[in-house]
């Protein structure tokens, strides 16, 4: 599985982009609105402005939230996909 890193705000990321694992939705639009969160964060920062700092903390929130609900999908989805195949057999 290959990892693609990249840094934001001085800190290092990683993602996962192997072919194990598709993401749906969901898991895309909270990994986005995390990144989105974290790049307020640090604007905030750069320009001392609290409104925008708090709105990126929120936003990060957000995204890891809608994230783990896509997560908890995936794994509903590949459980239902795995007791079909063991049906099937």
């Amino acid at each position: 599985m290959r990892r693609a890193p990249f840094l934001l705000n001085d800190q290092a990321f990683e993602f996962n982009c192997g072919e194990d694992t598709v993401w749906n939705k969901d898991e895309v639009n909270g990994k986005v609105d995390q990144m989105k969160g974290r790049v307020k964060q640090g604007v905030g920062d750069l320009n001392n402005d609290e409104r925008l700092r708090n709105e990126g903390t929120e936003d990060e929130a957000a995204g890891q939230a809608e994230e783990a609900f896509g997560k908890g999908r995936r794994k509903v989805g590949e459980a239902i996909s795995d007791l079909g195949k063991k049906i099937g057999r």
